[in-house]
């Protein structure tokens, strides 16, 4: 039997590092770093807990996301189909540094797509 998504992909600690890595390059992103602009620290590790969390939960991990859904979460903030582009680049870059196998990074991929309609609005 094929061990879960989570499982492969290291657990929750490994997802973390990666989220870290992931947040540290949208940050500092020329692009889409303005959706980040006045968040005060405390924010920005209140969503580093959320996207690990996310990611654990949909990947077949134990944590359970307690966030709001993804279209209220990201409603209003005028996300374009660019900057979805940047975005999925930046985590395929984090994936690469984390010599995260193909079949692993496709699947985590596809479940970030199935995001893309709730998030981008314009």
């Amino acid at each position: 039997m094929e061990k879960s998504l989570y499982e492969r992909l290291g657990g929750y600690n490994s997802i973390a590092a990666a989220v870290d890595d992931f947040l540290g390059r949208q940050f500092a992103d020329k692009q889409v770093g303005r959706f980040y602009v006045g968040h005060s620290t405390n924010s920005k590790k209140r969503l580093r807990q959320l996207i690990t969390e996310i990611i654990c939960e949909v990947t077949g991990g134990p944590a359970k996301y307690i966030g709001r859904d993804m279209r209220t979460s990201h409603a209003g903030l005028g996300i374009t189909g660019s900057d979805w582009q940047v975005t999925v680049k930046n985590l395929t870059a984090v994936l690469d540094k984390f010599t995260v196998p193909q079949k692993e990074k496709d699947e985590l991929l596809a479940i970030v797509a199935g995001l893309r309609p709730v998030i981008v609005e314009i």
